[in-house]
This record gives structure tokens, sequence and C-alpha cells, in this order.
């Protein structure tokens, strides 16, 4: 009799425990329904030649047509849809690049055959795809247990557990309140029964209220906004790639000989830059069109500035000494001349005395205007070189010291950078490098020389800037990349398609699927200023994101 009950209890218990479902979760399942279920109804395609997306919206297909091995978006094809078992029909171009066909009446749900012929001048294709539009989903019934088994700790909620639970309180309850001699075994069991179909009203009603409910359907927003996936790819519709221009490039190996950074600075060539100084200094006159301004071009020979000589007392005190004497010295001369040449016309004396005496006279003149000029005329200063005024130091009245420099001049096109060298390299493996400027743009160096002295613990070496670009200025910071070494197989890559994921490696982003990309980490070496060499981590023919992987990288 006891065993009977027992099956009934169990049986009874179970069909109320198979109605709660417990002990199964539908959580993961729910999200990859949610995720799935946020984003319009797609369907993709693609060849060697094209990457097709076509998106179910406002009644219409939009067809996003782009090269598979660039990504570059294809806006001068002529596209037909067919879908199902209609006529194809020709797309429409849009301002925006993409392609529009209206979708037919009776696609309102359900899986569709789309097919897409491509005609353009990169090729012709034909693409075969399927679309699925989804019907409205279905109310979900919910089973809802109460407040006080909810309050239970988990292992007790199990329903094996509470089966045994029940089944010895209701043998407990039958003996405490009836004896064997008055009330016959039948009683035990129905009181038994009692209890159990009590407990199992209070586990899974509700206060007294139904046991289920229909709980309402989730609200589900559509969107295509970017965004990184459960398993850390990342979601970027077409829109969002034409809209932040990302490009791919498939992966090819190659021999790449590898490269070091160096720290540098930009210097002038010493050949095609100079610097104005004063010889023996004094006090600067400008000219009449004034002193020179930085930016002004100059051309060797421009008198840039004058300086009067600055005399110290001593040497003044001299030279009108010097002056005085002189000017005795001329006053006999010329009292003596005055007095020759009369007795010269009569013969008295000879004319070659009058000739001598006229000599010595001119001479002290001369000595006399040597002494004034060297009192009274200006230096002149004067451009060593062509090029461009890059610093003026000099201002009216100013007094300078010898070998002060005044103004420096430049020739825009006769830049060199100069760059340290430290052990781990021989400067005399370094050939062709690249500099990389503070905004990123790539500079052409041509090798020049090293120093074999050592400064600060490092070598010196020189490179030539072959073709100057805009905006660089001597003393520059830049970081020059030479090539040192023997060359190593690797995939060439523009530095802008490696980022540094969340944990700080090296990666690079693979497209993947037409709207999926995924981070892959990797290892690089320097190549040139605006290259680096993916030595592992990436496979052949993978098309790796070259432009805006920065942005992808950004997407949470």
């Amino acid at each position: 009799m006891v065993a009977a009950l027992f099956c009934v209890a169990t049986a009874l218990l179970s069909s109320f425990s198979a109605l709660a479902h417990e002990g199964h979760s539908h959580d993961d399942d729910t999200a990859k329904a949610a995720l799935a279920a946020s984003t319009y109804p797609r369907t993709t395609a693609q060849s060697d030649l094209y990457e097709v997306v076509a998106v179910a919206r406002d009644k219409r297909l939009t067809i996003y047509l782009d090269r598979f091995a660039t990504n570059e978006p294809v806006t001068d094809a002529r596209l037909k849809i067919a879908i199902g078992d209609g006529e194809p029909v020709e797309a429409e171009r849009t301002e925006s690049g993409s392609y529009v066909v209206p979708l037919p009446d009776r696609a309102s749900s359900g899986s569709v055959d789309v097919v897409f012929t491509i005609e353009a001048n990169s090729g012709d294709d034909l693409l075969v795809s399927s679309l699925t539009l989804s019907p409205p989903s279905a109310p979900v019934l919910a089973v809802t247990p109460s407040r006080w088994i909810a309050s239970l700790p988990v292992p007790v909620r199990n329903p094996v557990v509470l089966t045994f639970v029940a089944f010895g309180l209701g043998v407990l309850f039958g003996r405490l309140h009836f004896t064997r001699r008055v009330i016959p075994a039948v009683a035990t069991g129905a009181a038994t029964v009692v209890v159990l179909v009590t407990l199992v009203a209070v586990v899974f009603g509700e206060d007294g209220s139904a046991p289920s409910k229909t709980a309402p359907a989730p609200q589900t927003v559509m969107s295509d906004a970017p965004r990184r996936l459960a398993d850390g790819t990342a979601f970027v519709s077409k829109p969002s790639q034409r809209l932040l221009e990302v490009r791919t490039s498939p992966a090819t190996t190659e021999e790449a000989g590898p490269a070091v950074n160096l720290i540098g600075r930009v210097i002038g060539d010493p050949n095609r830059n100079s610097v104005v100084q004063s010889i023996h200094g004094g006090r600067v006159i400008p000219l009449e069109s004034g002193l020179p301004r930085i930016g002004q071009q100059v051309r060797k020979g421009d008198i840039l500035a004058k300086i009067d000589p600055y005399l110290p007392l001593a040497d003044r005190t001299t030279i009108l000494e010097k002056t005085g004497e002189i000017e005795q010295l001329i006053a006999v001369a010329d009292a003596r001349v005055r007095r020759l040449r009369p007795l010269a016309e009569r013969g008295a004396v000879p004319s070659s005395q009058v000739s001598d005496a006229e000599t010595e006279l001119e001479g002290l003149r001369l000595r006399r205007e040597v002494i004034r000029n060297t009192r009274t005329e200006p230096e002149l200063l004067r451009a060593p070189t062509d090029g461009v005024i890059a610093s003026a130091k000099a201002t009216p009245g100013q007094v300078v010291q010898a070998q002060d420099i005044l103004f420096q001049i430049v020739d825009p096109k006769g830049y060199w950078v100069e760059a340290l060298v430290y052990g781990q390299v021989d400067p005399q493996t370094l050939n062709e490098a690249t500099a990389i400027a503070t905004g990123g743009q790539s500079i052409a160096l041509a090798f020049r020389g090293f120093s074999p002295s050592l400064q600060q613990h490092a070598s010196i070496v020189q490179f030539a800037v072959t073709d100057t670009p805009a905006g660089l200025s001597i003393g520059q910071p830049v970081t020059v990349v030479a090539k040192s070494g023997a060359p190593v197989k690797g995939l060439v890559v523009p530095r802008e398609a490696v980022v540094r994921s969340s944990n700080g490696e090296a990666a690079v982003w693979l497209h993947v699927e037409p709207e999926r990309f995924e981070s892959r980490p990797v290892r690089t070496q320097s190549f040139d200023a605006s290259r680096l060499i993916v030595a592992g981590g990436v496979a052949e023919n993978e098309r790796i994101v070259i432009r805006a992987a920065d942005l992808i990288n950004q997407i949470r």
C-alpha cells in the first residue's frame, strides 16, 4: 500500500515538475534569438570578384555590391534581382551607391531564393542566395513558481527532493492523528494524498492564483548599428562600412628586409645652410629697407645689415695720435712741394725732386684716408648662401659681440636627418632608410655616413632627405626606420592596419564575412616608415583591414 502511494505521489509531482520545466534554462537560446532578431532580414553572397549584402526593410530590398578583395563599393554595375519564382528586376541605383528593388507582396515570410545577375566593367558574375523573412513570434507560456518555494535553497527546489519530503510528511501526519486500531490503512493513504496535493498547490501556485500565465512577447528593436558579438567579433553593417571607408587587402607572403627604429632629428645640409656673424662686433645698423625677417628669400652676397665697429678708448687715442702725426707730415710735404716747383721751373733743382715730393705727399694723404675709414666704415653682413632666413636675432641699435649668430639661412630643399645608433646595430649595415615625422608623414632618406666616435654612448648616423615634404623644420624630432639584416618572409601591411587590442597585443582585423570582422593577434617587425612586416598570426589570402582598422577596434 505504501509503495503504491509513493508511486502515485511521484507521478503527481513529476507531472507538475514537467510543467514547470525545472532544471533547464533557455537563456542562451534567448540571447542567440535576440541577437539574430536584432538586425533586419538580410542575405549575403560572394565570389572571387564581388561581395553582395541584401537587406529587406520597408518593403524593399537594398543591395550593397562591393569588390571581394578590397571591399570597394561597385557603383557602376548593372544589377538584376530575381526573388523566388519572380522575373528578374533591374535594380535602381541610389545616390549613396547602393541598389534598390521592391519586395513582392507574396514574399511576406519564409525563405525564398534570390539570384543576383551582375554586369560591370570589372567582370560579370552570377550569385545565388536565400532570404528568410521571419513571421511574428508566438507568445511564450511561462510558469512562475510561488514566492515561498523561490525562497528555498537551490538544492531543496529539486522536484525529487520535494517528492520525498512530501511523502514523508504525509506518512507522519497520518500516523500522528490516526491509530491503526481505529482508522484503517486506507485513511493513512488518503491523508498522504491530501498533503501531497496541498504541497503541490503551494509549490506551483502563486497565492492561489493560476499556476501559469502567458508572458508578453519581448519587444526587439531592429538596428544595424556596429557592435561586438559574444564571440569577440565585430558586426559592421555595409552602410557603416561605407561610412567608415573600410578597405581590405588579401595577405600575400613575400621576402622583405627587416628594419630598426632609430631616434633622430632634422638638421640642415652643411653645404647648403649658413650662419651670419660679425667679425669684430659693434652696434647693429639696419639698411634703408630694414632688417631681414624670418622666411625671407635671400641670395648669396645680399647685404643683410651693417655693424658699426666698437673701438676701445685706447684704440681711439692711438688713432687720433696717428692721425695728427700724419696731418703734420702732410703739411710739411705740401710746403716742400710748393717750394720746389718754382725752383724746378727755373732749373735750379732737378724735376725729379719735385716728383718725389709729390709722391710722398700723395702717400701721406692715402694713409690719412685709411685711418679715417678704419674708424668710421661699418662692417657689412652679407648672405653666404642662397636660402631662406630661418632665424633673425638682430635688432637696430643692438650691441653684438664677435661670433654672435645674427642670422641663420637654410635651404628648404637641403635637409638632413641625424640619428643615434646604439651598440645593438652596426652602422655599416645601414643602407636604405625612411623617417616618420610627428604627424605620421613618411620621408625618404639616403645614407650619407656615420661617425666613428661615440656621443652619449651612441654613434651618429646622417641621412639626406631626398624629397623634402612640406612642413619639415630643422630640429624636428623624427623616427628613422633603417633597413638592417637579412630578408625574412612575411606579410607587408600598412602601419594603420595594426592596432592594439584590449590586452595590449598587436592585432589586425580580418574580414571573415561580409559584415563580420575578427581580431587576430600578430607578431610584427618594422619595414619602413609606412609599412610593417607581419611575421606570424595571419594566413595567406586572408583579407586584412588596411583602412579604418582603428575605428573597428573601438566598437564595443
